[in-house]
């Protein structure tokens, strides 16, 4: 900005100067400090294009940049990249990019230069781990979002440590623990929110049910309006991942970063509380959660997380376990109530389970769960065509080559799902919804090319329980509902992710 104004100042000047000399030469001649001042303001200028030129253009000399356009100074192409975004077009924005540069191509949004990868080879070089010049740092939106210490930041021992608290908490014999609560949780909520209604809209219905199973079994906050208030910030938190990081009053961006505080003070509290309750020994041993596993870690050293760090590692657990879950179970909703046939195999499937579950006094055990593979292999096809998180980031902390282009230090690396899910040399007549590609187990697909959850050694340490999850609302939902769309061309919009623009209100028809 100081470049653009010493270049109008010293332009003005030279104007003023001119007009002097040609148009109006019976003025008296401009004085000696004009003078200097028109010279010092035009070798000032000099010295700032010599200087641009020596840390913004003469690092990039003789590098082979991915072919592509960063758009508008400061902003780039953020502005057409939150339009695709909006009017759920951003396949299409990254589509005919390709058509246009190529599978690799550089652009900026949300205040960084960066290269788009597509493709398996991209999702490799991404994915596989290792030391190639690569770290998790996200956009400056992210990061001041979700913070510095979040799940998407954090890498080495630090990472190593935290993940493996999550992923302990989260595996498979974890989640049959509190499988029970998990189901009564579900139940409970569909019978606050659905009973005596004949409509409902299905978005917020997602959200609040997602968020309050996560929250209670993540960090054991009860219902109540606490539990509300956390919601509505969390989901202006959310909005702002993405958006143009200027914080402004009025922006998505400056609510995002007001609702983060409000956010953090919260979950301040209840960590506070928990530390409390571990120090005087009042835990319930059977009352485990997330706060208390990251609150008993210790690193090498033998010192504790920080309190920042559990709250930025809980917020950005909480967006990847809860807002992912919703969209799915939206857009699972939304797809069975338009395909007649895919809703009668999946209400077919969940009939018997009820068969089943009449062995064990009516309750959803581990193996009805397993007994549900054509309804998650219906969500694993529609998180193929639609995934709820387009993509994700990294940066570049060293210059690297890829595919024969020169990706500069400082620059981030965007992989984008879509790139593989709806490439027809991987799945067969990819724009048609066939579940069948999943419910064979022997059948698998070549690596990198399937990436709703990422891949590799960072990849979501949640899937297991966004599956059972997903499945519990999905069960007690088609077996105790049908419904039908009260808007049929209800558009979808992305804040980041995908979300039907009205809520996506139906009509229910409660069953026996």
């Amino acid at each position: 900005m100081s470049f653009v104004f010493i270049n109008c100042y010293s332009f003005g000047l030279y104007i003023l100067l001119k007009a002097r000399m040609e148009i109006l030469p019976g003025l008296p001649e401009p004085s000696s400090d004009l003078k200097l001042q028109f010279i010092s303001i035009v070798l000032a200028t000099l010295v700032a294009v010599l200087g641009c030129f020596k840390f913004i253009v003469s690092p990039l000399l003789g590098k082979k940049l991915p072919p592509g356009s960063f758009g508008f100074p400061l902003i780039g192409e953020s502005i057409s990249f939150a339009r695709a975004q909006t009017q759920d077009r951003t396949p299409e924005w990254i589509l005919n990019r390709i058509k246009k540069y190529g599978p690799v191509f550089k652009t900026s949004i949300m205040g960084s230069k960066m290269v788009v990868l597509t493709g398996q080879a991209g999702n490799r070089f991404v994915f596989n781990g290792g030391d190639h010049g690569l770290s998790c740092n996200q956009p400056t939106s992210v990061v001041r979002v979700l913070g510095k210490y979040s799940l998407f930041e954090m890498s080495g021992s630090r990472h190593k440590l935290v993940r493996g608290a999550i992923t302990n908490f989260l595996k498979p014999e974890s989640i049959q623990r509190f499988l029970a609560k998990m189901d009564s949780l579900v139940q409970q909520q569909l019978l606050k929110e659905l009973h005596g209604k004949d409509s409902i809209k299905i978005v917020p219905l997602m959200k609040k049910i997602t968020f309050n199973i996560t929250c209670s079994i993540f960090s054991g906050l009860p219902d109540g309006k606490e539990k509300d208030e956390l919601l509505k910030d969390f989901s202006l938190t959310v909005k702002g991942v993405w958006a143009i990081p200027f914080n402004i009053p009025g922006t998505v961006f400056h609510r995002a970063m007001q609702a983060r505080r409000r956010v953090c003070k919260l979950l301040s509290n209840l960590i506070m509380i928990r530390k409390k309750q571990e120090e005087e020994g009042t835990v319930d041993p059977n009352d485990d959660n997330i706060i208390s596993s990251l609150l008993v870690l210790r690193d090498e050293n033998g010192q504790p997380l920080l309190e920042e760090e559990i709250l930025d590692v809980f917020l950005s657990l909480i967006m990847a376990s809860h807002d992912t879950t919703a969209i799915l179970l939206t857009l699972f909703i939304r797809h069975l109530s338009r395909d007649a046939e895919v809703s009668r195999k999946v209400v077919e499937e969940q009939n018997e389970v009820v068969k089943a579950m009449k062995t064990n006094g009516g309750k959803v055990t581990w193996s009805e769960i397993q007994m549900m593979r054509y309804t998650w292999s219906a969500a694993q096809e529609l998180m193929r065509v639609n995934p709820p998180m387009l993509g994700s980031f990294r940066l570049v902390t060293k210059d690297i080559t890829f595919d024969g282009y020169d990706i500069p230090k400082g620059w981030q690396i965007f992989w984008v799902a879509p790139g593989t899910h709806m490439d027809s040399n991987i799945f067969e007549d990819p724009e048609k919804f066939d579940p069948s590609r999943f419910e064979n187990s022997s059948k698998s697909f070549p690596p990198y090319t399937y990436v709703p959850f990422g891949a590799g050694p960072r990849i979501c340490a949640g899937v297991e329980f966004a599956r059972v999850e997903a499945l519990l609302i999905i069960h007690h939902l088609v077996t105790k509902y049908s419904w039908t769309e009260m808007i049929p061309d209800e558009p979808i919009t992305r804040e980041p992710m995908p979300y039907p623009a009205m809520g996506l209100p139906v009509k229910l028809y409660p069953k026996n």
